[in-house]
Order: structure tokens, then C-alpha cells, then sequence
């Protein structure tokens, strides 16, 4: 991998986590930081200064530039969720592929924009989803594909939370209702919404039902949510998201044969190894004292985080198609979609009272 030619990235914007990103490109040894681009030159050097850009990279005052630079094989695209439609389109429309930061779109419409944009250009599309880049992850869909030690799966319950503090709660572009409208469904609630479509072969749910009593800022913001989700077959799910609770990144799945538990899969607590745990034909002990047999754990080390894998991938598959003409990879897309049409449905059954709202592909 490292001896092909890296793809070289853009990044429009200087957000917060564009520093996380930036160090997954510089680590992920297909890619490479060529270009960033600020509203104006000034804050684009600091932040190429600050973040481990090489000298040669490039510094532009304005996002056009980035994607005007022939040396721009790809873009890195962090800005205001309400920013997406435009610039996402645009980089595709420039043949530059397109990692994309979550939410993806204030809605699937917009999405649909996006790809189609990226499809009638050629470009490959994939959302900076990271957690899904972990071998971990594989693991774990290993896990609840085996019909002996999970069985069918029943229900998954998948919290994201985390407490950023006052000045998050004042300033940030995620409680902002004309940069972020989705506020923590559409930060946290990605996530979580993410690992249960993952758990269910992102097979959709029938039906959504938000939950009663989420809050608000005072622009109208989401700061916590909560939803129910259904299938034809009786599995359900739940999913709890919030600007406002200590922080949580749990996923349970329940089968019935075993269950899986992991306490971090949005971000590991430790950056190169990560934990689940599997428990299969559970049973009461001996008048009912303990349980047997106990669950076990499962460590996951990887040499780079889940971040970089994430950049890799992305540059593995930008480079196929730009090196042998390969067509774009298109699940990176539905996955994305089927998210958002998920992040609708609980935006639209709380605008319907927490009325049950159908889920239509």
C-alpha cells in the first residue's frame, strides 16, 4: 500500500475535528496532506502550522482554491452541516473524492444531491463515520453473524452521549440552528442510529417512534433525544443521544443465543486496542447465584487508529479509481443514506407529536 502513489487530500475549513483528520491523513500511509483552505488565508496557515502539514502544502484563503488545485485528488469536508449540499457538490463536480463529515446532510434529500453528484462524476463518496474502520468492528459483526453463539438478533440499545460544557452549549456550530439544525441527533444520534442499522445489516426499520421530553435550547435546538425502532420480525431497538450526560458509547445487542456489549465504540478509550464483550447460552448457576458462563472479553489491537484505517480505506478506494479506472464503491453511500433516513424519521415524529413515522428507501 505504501509504495502506490498517495492520494492527495484537501481540507475545506479549519472545525475541530479537521485536526483529528489531519493527523489520520498524515498517518495513513496512502494519503497525503497537500492542500487547506480557510475564509481566509491567515487562519488556513495556522491551522496547516499547528496540525503537521508539510512545508510543501498548500494555503488558500477560500475553499474554491482547494478544489481548483489540479495537485487535489480528494477532499476532506468538516464544515457546517448546512454548508454540505453546496460544497460537496461542488468537490464532486471538480472530480474530487469526497470524505465527508457527519451528519452527512440536514436531510436525505440533500443527500441524494450529494451522491448524485458523486456518481455522475465518478468520484468516490464515503462519510468520516471512523468507528467503522476498526478491526474491531469486524470482530464484533463476526460475533452476531454466528448462529450458535448469538443466534437471531432480538434488540439493540446504543447510547452516545457526552457533557461539552458551557461554552460548547453557547458557541458551537452543532446547537447553532442555521449551521447545525440537527443539534445532538444529528452529532451523537448518527452514532448511535449507525450502530443499530450495523447490528440489523442495515436492514431499515418499518417504523420510528421518538420519545417523549427531549430538550432544547433556547434556539430550538435538540440537545437530548431519545427513539424506538421496529422491524416486521419483532426486533426492536432504542437509541438515547444528549448534549447533556455524562459521557457513554454503549452498544447491546441481545440474540437469542448470547449478547454483546461495548462500552467505547465510538472512540476506544485506549487508542490502539479496544474491547467487547460476548456472553453465549447464558444461564443461572446454581440457585440462582451467578450466571454461566460468564461473559468473555475480546481485545482488539490495531497499529493505527480507527481514524487513519478510515482515511486508508477511503484512499484505497480513490486510488483504484484514479490508478486502474475502477468504479466507485457504492455501499459507503446506501450506508449513509439508510442514516439519514433514520435521523428524518425521529426528527419528523417529534414534529408529529412522537407519532410513529413509517420508514420509506
Amino acid at each position: 500500500m505504501s509504495s502506490e502513489k498517495p492520494i492527495r487530500f484537501g481540507v475545506l475549513g479549519c472545525a475541530n475535528i479537521a485536526r483529528k483528520v489531519s493527523r489520520a491523513i498524515r498517518l495513513a500511509p496512502n494519503a497525503a496532506l497537500q492542500a487547506v483552505g480557510s475564509r481566509t488565508r491567515e487562519k488556513a496557515s495556522a491551522f496547516a502550522a499547528e496540525n503537521g502539514f508539510p512545508e510543501s502544502a498548500k494555503i488558500y484563503g477560500s475553499y474554491e482554491a482547494v478544489l481548483d488545485d489540479p495537485d487535489v485528488d480528494a477532499v476532506y469536508v468538516p464544515l457546517p452541516t448546512s454548508l454540505h449540499a453546496k460544497w460537496a457538490v461542488l468537490a464532486a463536480q471538480k472530480k474530487k473524492h469526497l470524505l465527508l463529515e457527519k451528519p452527512v446532510a440536514l436531510n436525505a434529500a440533500e443527500l441524494d444531491t450529494i451522491l448524485a453528484a458523486c456518481e455522475s462524476n465518478g468520484v468516490q463518496y464515503m462519510d468520516a463515520t471512523m468507528w467503522m474502520h476498526h478491526p474491531r468492528t469486524a470482530l464484533m459483526k463476526q460475533f452476531l453473524s454466528d448462529p450458535h453463539r448469538f443466534g437471531q438478533l432480538k434488540s439493540v440499545h446504543s447510547v452516545f452521549s457526552y457533557c461539552p460544557g458551557e461554552e460548547f452549549l453557547r458557541n458551537d456550530i452543532r446547537v447553532k440552528p442555521d449551521l447545525d439544525a440537527l443539534g445532538a441527533l444529528g452529532d451523537t444520534g448518527w452514532y448511535c442510529i449507525r450502530a443499530i442499522l450495523w447490528a440489523n445489516d442495515y436492514e431499515l426499520p418499518k417504523t420510528v417512534t421518538a420519545l417523549r421530553e427531549p430538550e432544547y435550547n433556547e434556539a430550538g435546538v435538540i440537545l437530548s433525544c431519545a427513539a424506538s425502532l421496529s422491524w416486521a420480525d419483532s426486533r426492536i431497538a432504542t437509541f438515547y443521544c444528549s448534549f447533556l450526560t455524562n459521557l457513554t458509547m454503549d452498544i447491546s445487542c441481545a440474540g437469542a443465543k448470547g449478547n454483546l456489549r461495548v462500552h467505547d465504540f465510538v472512540i476506544p478509550f485506549r487508542e490502539k486496542a479496544a474491547k467487547f464483550y460476548g456472553a453465549s447460552n447464558s444461564t443461572f448457576s446454581t440457585l440462582a447465584l451467578g450466571c454461566e458462563p460468564e461473559p468473555s472479553e475480546h481485545a482488539v489491537e490495531t497499529d493505527l487508529p480507527q481514524e487513519a484505517l478510515m482515511v486508508a480505506e477511503f484512499a484505497r478506494l480513490a486510488g483504484s479509481i484514479e490508478r486502474d479506472g475502477s468504479k466507485p464503491e457504492k455501499k459507503w453511500g446506501s450506508i449513509s443514506r439508510k442514516t439519514q433516513l433514520v435521523v428524518d424519521a425521529v426528527k419528523a415524529s417529534i414534529e408529529r407529536g412522537f407519532e410513529p413515522v413509517e420508514v420509506v428507501n
